[in-house]
């Protein structure tokens, strides 16, 4: 699975940005793809997934109510929609995919194998 991030960019808070993910090279049936962000300093933490198949979302309490998960089966293209960004949003965020994951372990990037090369968002105050 190749997995290409794009999107990210200087915003200031309050305002909004869309990431992509395309992907390639892979049926995605039974696979979850995520969003993680890491800033400087600080581990890899999970931001919202998104069950391929059934369309199923998953999101960190941080996020929610702010940021949404989607996907266009067709494009092979993951998304999200961040709103009423926050200085504390910014980091480099990466996209991940992988199969079998249960809802209970979504949130854990130590269990996805194919990952994106990561887009910096910076949000000013």
């Amino acid at each position: 699975v190749q997995l290409q991030a794009s999107g990210g960019g200087l915003v200031q808070a309050g305002g909004s940005l869309r990431l992509s993910c395309a992907a390639s090279g892979h049926t995605f049936s039974n696979y979850i793809m995520g969003w993680f962000r890491q800033a400087p300093g600080k581990e890899r933490e999970f931001v919202a997934a998104i069950r391929w198949s059934s369309g199923n979302t998953y999101y960190a309490d941080s996020v929610k109510g702010r940021f949404t998960i989607s996907r266009e089966k067709d494009k092979k293209t993951m998304y999200l929609q961040m709103n009423n960004l926050k200085p504390e949003d910014t980091a480099v965020y990466y996209c991940a995919a992988q199969g079998g994951l249960i809802a209970s372990s979504v949130s854990r990037h130590d269990l996805y194998r194919n990952w994106g090369q990561g887009t910096l968002v910076t949000v000013s105050s």
